[in-house]
């Protein structure tokens, strides 16, 4: 609809995988499978500000996202299984997470999303092999580690207030998570599988108590 289209932001080569978007200079990530992340100032005559991963050095992008508590960072996953926080004004890696990898299975080192809680220093990452990890930015050391599903987690919020987790999966439930406790106090059967795969994303509304998600079957749900 080219009345709703505002603009179009031209710079990757290949499909965009992830997209993070900061109020606070009204800034947008973007990730790609071409191996790039980019760094956008949107109403700009030329609207990329920055790359990164520009030599693919830590693998191919899957999930991007401000950290919450410090604007001037970001953080981003990647196939290989590795979790980098960037300096967005350096475009230098400070911090790389240490996870314990299985050696030698790439699937199981696949991160499908990364999210920054809104007021602690700590990232969350959803996995392959069905676990979700937590990580202390400071030191990029493991936190916690559980396994969260029964399929692969495909998507991770954390809700405005930094109280709970969502996250969904392909054995089509949402759970929502304590983030104190890091018990799960609900879970949601939420999507029909199609070919293996059903939740893609989950979405806490900034200000009302709905949830959201989309799924294979072609569906976006609401739930109050």
């Amino acid at each position: 609809e080219p009345n709703v289209l505002a603009g179009t932001l031209i710079a990757h080569t290949d499909a965009v995988w992830g997209l993070a978007y900061s109020g606070v200079k009204n800034h947008l990530l973007s990730c790609s499978a071409d191996g790039t992340i980019r760094l956008w100032n949107p109403p700009e005559k030329i609207p990329c500000i920055c790359t990164y991963n520009g030599e693919k050095e830590h693998g191919i992008p899957t999930s991007v996202d401000f950290i919450g508590c410090d604007p001037a960072h970001m953080v981003a996953s990647f196939n290989t299984g590795s979790t980098v926080i960037y300096d967005l004004e350096t475009s230098q890696s400070v911090v790389m997470f240490s996870s314990q990898i299985e050696s030698g299975v790439q699937s199981s080192n696949h991160i499908n999303k990364v999210v920054s809680h809104p007021t602690l220093p700590v990232t969350i990452t959803a996995h392959e092999d069905r676990h979700i990890k937590f990580f202390d930015n400071k030191t990029g050391k493991m936190i916690h580690s559980m396994v969260a599903h029964l399929d692969a987690v495909t998507s991770l919020a954390v809700d405005p207030n930094g109280i709970y987790l969502m996250s969904g999966s392909h054995d089509c439930s949402i759970r929502l998570w304590n983030l104190d406790s890091k018990t799960c106090v609900q879970e949601i059967t939420a999507h029909r599988k199609k070919l293996d795969e059903s939740i893609y994303d989950v979405a806490f509304h900034p200000s009302k108590a709905y949830i959201a998600s989309a799924g294979a079957d072609a569906l976006a749900k609401v739930f109050v």
